[in-house]
């Protein structure tokens, strides 16, 4: 299982590609990895949408149980893998092994999460509002209601979690779960990473006897079979994670289709930190450190890295201010995931350095490999970042920007002002709640998640988690891409009026022969 071909996979086949040649990098050493993959072309793009297509009808009315040991056996078979998946992703990123080990364990719970659910049925909202023929004035039509498959889901790798947000990851598995097949762009950092879980799920997919079409890997360097992929009329949904700009470019082009179709796109955040009053001046230095921990985790490449921090100016802001100074200075550069990521935060710390009213308070130590990057910590006037709309924009990299306000009632000016956001933690203690109440509103108008104290880097794959928010953190504030929520983006209502019983699916049924637990007449029932 670990000898790579070099070979996308289209309904269930390995086919080579016929455009340019597609290589991994080491990003520690800068050298390519082998094997190439030759990049797919619009006829193969066409083919796998086609084949999509033609398998929808079928997997959306697969019974639940069985769509359920499909995402079990993803699972399973991806933990079989072992440490030969692990280190080819340790390789193709330089993260670290306790990192992408503890990816895998999230992308497989995430598949189980998903798998129980589907067995529990609640995901369906089914509704019966039995006919009412005496009602006055006007009698009430038999009505029935349950949620089904958009159809066919184009899902873009992201670069920054080579599991649980690329092939295997959230938006395959929400998609899975609701009854639409995939189409799965692979990020070309880690074509290697994505073959061989792209394999796993044909492998899952042929054992449950489902259609080949029900997934398809892509291998593709090229923006222009992207937008091929979003416009093509077989694809109901998009799923992406990724920059602001990547996000905006996949929205305008299905924006444009003859019908257009929703892109959810994840696409970034600057997570901003409040360092209320009272626990500034009781843990200063210790929150300090631990801001720098998280800011620094991987290199700050998270979509959710806590790379703005929030606080009124006096002793207690000027005693975290050297701990963080202190603590940045202290860690090793680390390595960053691509050459164009490390490009880009190398212009964007030059951008900062040269923006008036903005103060460089910290360098991490400098590093010996190709694409290592420092810690940075930079400061600015609550005034300065009001004026300069630039410095609201995302960094990905472990830079970060201290925004000092005057009093509280700058600090809440500054909330109001911000764009959406992935998540907002507040750092606080219990004297701190008066604040926190007036914050909260602000937040949870801006936030998709609201922390309070510890920090945001990892999201929980459980029921209740939202990863999403307002835009620009993501294309839908209603959306989002990680807990059980995460499949309601590819389902949609169907009302089902006066059919006869005959024709009824067995979700609205009279005799309910699924045992789900189902809305009749307004009560939870389960008969």
């Amino acid at each position: 299982m670990m000898n790579l071909t070099g070979m996308m996979l289209i309904g269930g086949q390995g086919v080579a590609g016929r455009r340019d040649m597609i290589r991994a990098l080491d990003p520690s050493t800068d050298q390519p990895l082998e094997p190439g993959y030759a990049g797919a072309d619009r006829e193969q793009v066409e083919q796998a949408c086609a084949l999509a297509w033609e398998a929808f009808d079928a997997y959306r009315e697969t019974a639940p149980e069985t769509r359920a040991r499909l995402l079990e056996t993803i699972a399973d078979e991806m933990e079989a893998l072992g440490d030969g998946l692990i280190e080819r992703a340790m390789v193709e990123t330089s993260l670290p092994r306790a990192r992408l080990h503890g990816e895998r364990g999230r992308t497989c719970g995430q598949l189980r999460l998903f798998a129980r659910t589907l067995r529990a049925g609640e995901w369906l909202d089914a509704r019966v509002d039995p006919a009412m023929p005496q009602r006055q004035p006007l009698p009430r039509a038999d009505l029935r209601q349950r949620q089904v498959a958009l159809g066919p889901v184009a899902v873009f790798g992201a670069g920054n979690f080579p599991l649980a947000f690329s092939v295997a990851g959230g938006d395959t598995a929400s998609a899975l779960t609701a009854g639409c097949p995939v189409v799965v762009k692979a990020h070309p950092a880690h074509p290697g990473v994505s073959e061989l879980t792209g394999r796993v799920i044909r492998q899952a997919v042929a054992d449950c006897g489902l259609p080949g079409g029900v997934f398809s890997l892509l291998i593709t360097d090229g923006h222009a079979l992207g937008r091929q992929l979003v416009e093509h009329p077989a694809i109901a949904a998009v799923a992406f994670t990724g920059s602001r700009r990547g996000g905006e470019a996949l929205m305008r082009a299905a924006a444009l289709r003859p019908r257009p179709i929703p892109v959810y796109a994840e696409m970034g955040s600057l997570n901003p930190v409040l360092a209320l009053p009272h626990a500034l001046a009781a843990r200063a230095e210790a929150m300090a450190a631990a801001w720098v921990d998280a800011l620094t985790l991987n290199a700050g490449q998270f979509c959710t890295c806590p790379s703005l921090l929030l606080a009124v100016e006096g002793e207690d802001l000027e005693r975290f201010r050297r701990a963080a100074a202190n603590a940045a200075a202290a860690k090793p550069a680390d390595t960053m995931l691509t050459p164009a990521i490390h490009d880009a935060y190398q212009s964007a710390l030059h951008r900062l350095r040269r923006t008036p009213g903005v103060a460089e308070r910290a360098f991490g130590q400098a590093g010996g490999g190709p694409y290592a990057a420092q810690a940075a910590l930079f400061e600015v006037d609550a005034a300065g970042f009001a004026a300069r709309p630039e410095l609201a924009e995302e960094i990905f990299g472990p830079c970060a920007l201290t925004v000092a306000c005057r009093d509280q009632d700058e600090l809440l000016s500054i909330v109001a002002g911000l764009d959406g956001q992935l998540t907002a933690t507040l750092q606080m203690d219990d004297a701190d709640l008066p604040l926190a109440r007036e914050l909260l509103p602000l937040l949870e108008a801006r936030a998709g998640r609201v922390l309070a104290n510890g920090f945001p880097n990892w999201v929980e794959t459980s029921p209740a988690m939202v990863h999403g928010g307002p835009f620009p953190a993501s294309s839908d504030s209603r959306a989002t891409s990680v807990g059980l929520a995460a499949m309601d983006r590819f389902l949609r209502p169907v009302c089902y009026q006066n059919l006869p019983a005959a024709l009824l699916p067995p979700q609205v049924a009279d005799d309910n022969p699924l045992r789900l637990w189902r809305r009749v007449d307004s009560a939870w029932s389960q008969s």
